[in-house]
């Protein structure tokens, strides 16, 4: 059995220490905001927090996430009002939206790492995250919105 912490929540499952993360929180935990693009770390559709850094469920064994803090699209906020899943409303983002799970979670780290990016800070965040329909302008746009609600929210505290 692995014992795995998974947005807040503890989880014991049954399953070979080599299988992808991804897999885990997918089929066994039930979780299914994570996607499957292109199982080798390229696309970051399987993009989540494992002790607050974006890594690609598809290619991390579950073993590593062992007793590490996990956190999915579906553990990002409580009510889908992180400020970037806000913004991606607002900028209506999302065309087919199968990668902006991937997107979201990538944008969130670089959002608590640089609270008031660049346009370049955001192209090179955001590079290893493909989008097949192309947003990546209203990507960019969402993000330079979602800082700002970020130094709204702080500012409010």
């Amino acid at each position: 059995m692995i014992n795995l912490n998974v947005n807040q929540k503890a989880y014991q499952v049954d399953a070979d220490p080599n299988m992808p993360l991804l897999w885990v929180i997918r089929d066994i935990i039930g979780l299914t905001g994570t996607k499957y693009g292109c199982g080798v770390a390229q696309c970051g559709a399987c993009v989540v927090h494992l002790n607050g850094e974006a890594v690609r469920s598809c290619v991390t064994k579950v073993s590593r996430a062992e007793g590490q803090k996990i956190v999915t699209i579906e553990g990002l906020s409580k009510d889908n009002n992180h400020p970037a899943q806000v913004a991606w409303n607002e900028e209506n983002v999302p065309q087919c939206g199968y990668c902006h799970s991937g997107q979201i979670m990538s944008a969130a780290v670089l959002l608590r790492e640089k609270p008031n990016p660049t346009d370049e800070d955001i192209d090179s965040a955001m590079a290893g995250n493909i989008c097949r329909c192309g947003t990546y302008l209203r990507i960019r746009k969402a993000i330079h919105l979602a800082a700002e609600l970020q130094r709204k929210e702080s500012a409010s505290k």
